[in-house]
């Protein structure tokens, strides 16, 4: 299990909201840190992906549970 930092609820966010939500909260978080964001977008998974390539943040699991969906991400 892994420790959460901090908890993101973009639930009901449309793109790109949820990742501007994440970036601003990940800013807050101290390297080696993890955000949980749980979101409703389908298009999250992809977002997320890209977000995490682009920003060297490690993307430690993406998961849909019950039509939300859970990333959680470790700051580089």
């Amino acid at each position: 299990m892994t420790d959460v930092t901090k908890e993101l609820d973009a639930r009901g966010l449309n793109c790109p909201l949820p990742i501007l939500k994440a970036k601003k909260a990940i800013n807050e978080l101290n390297s080696g840190e993890v955000l949980k964001v749980i979101a409703t977008d389908p298009g999250s998974v992809k977002d997320f992906e890209a977000f995490t390539k682009q920003t060297g943040h490690e993307l430690l699991e993406s998961a849909e549970q019950g039509g939300e969906f859970v990333f959680l991400i470790k700051k580089s």
